[in-house]
């Protein structure tokens, strides 16, 4: 069995990074256990998108004769493929980005590297994050750990996958409207969007630059909270990212949670949710109300718009970022095509763009375009800022009577592979319970909570005021310990099906 299967509960990085403090086993073993891990069973689940062993090995050794003090030190984490990462190919798995090396590291990966932690670039996702369930990569699916036939959820699917397969301890992942969590509940792991501004998001390629965070995701709430300290923080050079003071999350997750108020917003209850979720989140009620937590009905009424208002919001935003992909400066462009007068140009255009984007990119660089054209504007996009505005003043009114809102990660467990892929308004609905956040700005973390009878997880989902992630943690935390949800691995159960197609 891997050695970190061994680890579950209390916390794995406090468990391996005790391990390599005691001299019981070396950053190297670590390494090569993960290394094995990955070479049994990403071949199904391709939840990397391609590792190099030997280049990892010198990284590690590299790293070697380092400082033991660092908090991440030998500590192997997933690296989204968004995400700049000095030296690698980033190519948001999309044919367009192919080849293209980062010049510089995130701001996020900066402070991994001084952290100690053992980075393993790109792992899978939906093309540009455009997708919730890892099925728009231009390089192939991601199979989910529980279930092989199943999604891993998007887009963030191969850095959750990873996680619960043990071919990492930890990932990053980037969250526009849900793709941290969503990913997260399918998989049984936990998964946290902060603030919006907590996290710098320089280095990371734009999907839409008002929603988009870059977050943690772990197999236990206390590798989320060492992983949320590391990379938090201000950067100059993220003019959005928020100049407060980065709290210390491990520290707080020892504080009592008795009397913290839940709110149960009641237009997350409605017809269409899942029989078995439902379920599973009033079971998790039970279980705070046992902790002295109290549940008290608060209402979000324009919940109803959240869908339409994201995807005006998000795809407009998404057309803007997406136009500098046209195969002059970088990435993708047919070959034989050297533009010499303006009509080759124009030809280069519309061949980079049609043969390097995949469909779901072009599906939302159309919607977008067509929200931000002239006449259009005002009827849409300029609408859709306005209902995002009365989206955060519900949540704020909401955090009048209460501290944290719970609700489920998503309306369902993990759907079948090819289920929702020849309609993408099923796939949308998807995300219905985690874009508001992002429209909000406000924090947002899953965690496992219950199982289908065949053995799906389940996720539930809190939600806090802004930068208050250190309440959603700790509340994680005392429900962690009531249960045994963050214990239960992928790894243990027969649906990996190792060694199978």
């Amino acid at each position: 069995m891997s050695l970190l299967s061994h680890a579950a509960g209390n916390g794995v990085i406090e468990v391996v990074v005790a391990l390599l403090d005691a001299g019981a086993v070396s950053p190297e073993a670590i390494l090569e256990d993960v290394l094995r891990n990955i070479e049994r069973r990403n071949p199904l689940l391709h939840a990397y998108l391609a590792v190099d062993p030997d280049r990892l090995r010198r990284q590690g050794r590299e790293q070697a004769g380092k400082a033991r003090t660092r908090p991440l030190a030998g500590i192997p984490v997933t690296i989204k493929d968004n995400l700049c990462v000095r030296g690698e190919e980033v190519t948001c798995a999309s044919r367009i980005l192919s080849g293209f090396r980062a010049p510089y590291d995130a701001t996020v990966i900066e402070r991994l590297r001084l952290a100690g932690a053992h980075l393993i670039p790109r792992a899978n996702m939906d093309e540009f994050a455009f997708g919730s369930s890892t099925e728009n990569s231009a390089f192939g699916f991601t199979r989910n750990p529980w279930a092989a036939d199943r999604v891993p959820g998007g887009s963030s699917g191969g850095s959750a996958a990873a996680v619960a397969s043990d071919l990492a301890v930890a990932a990053l992942g980037s969250d526009t409207g849900g793709s941290i969590r969503q990913p997260a509940a399918f998989c049984g792991v936990v998964g946290l969007k902060p603030t919006y501004g907590r996290v710098s998001r320089y280095g990371l390629v734009a999907f839409a630059s008002s929603l988009d965070q870059i977050g943690p995701i772990t197999k236990d709430v206390m590798d989320c909270a060492i992983l949320l300290s590391v990379i938090a923080g201000q950067d100059k050079r993220d003019s959005t990212s928020a100049p407060l003071e980065v709290p210390d999350y491990v520290s707080g997750l020892r504080q009592p949670v008795k009397g913290l108020r839940i709110g149960i917003p009641k237009e997350y209850f409605i017809d269409g949710i899942d029989a078995e979720v439902r379920a599973a989140i009033d079971e998790a009620k039970t279980v705070c109300e046992r902790l002295g937590l109290v549940c008290t009905p608060v209402s979000l009424p324009h919940t109803r718009y959240a869908i339409a208002t994201y995807y005006i919001i998000a795809t407009a935003e998404a057309s803007s970022n997406l136009a500098r992909y046209d195969g002059v400066q970088y990435g993708y462009r047919p070959a034989n095509l050297e533009p010499r007068t303006s009509n080759d140009l124009l030809e280069m255009y519309l061949s980079t763009r049609t043969e390097g984007f995949g469909a779901e990119p072009k599906r939302r660089i159309l919607l977008g375009t067509y929200v931000l054209s002239h006449g259009y504007y005002d009827a849409y996009y300029l609408k859709g800022m306005k209902v995002r505005t009365l989206i955060k003043q519900d949540f704020d009114e909401a955090f009048k009577r209460c501290d944290v809102v719970a609700l489920p990660t998503a309306p369902s467990p993990s759907f079948r592979l090819g289920e929702k892929m020849d309609d993408p308004l099923q796939m949308y609905l998807s995300d219905i319970y985690t874009i508001s956040a992002n429209l909000a700005g406000v924090p947002a973390v899953s965690c496992p909570c219950g199982q289908t009878p065949e053995g799906l997880p389940i996720g539930m989902q809190l939600l806090a005021k802004p930068f208050e992630e250190a309440t959603l943690l700790r509340l994680v935390h005392a429900y962690e310990q009531a249960t045994q949800w963050d214990r239960t691995r992928a790894t243990r159960t027969p649906a990996l099906g190792e060694g199978s197609g």
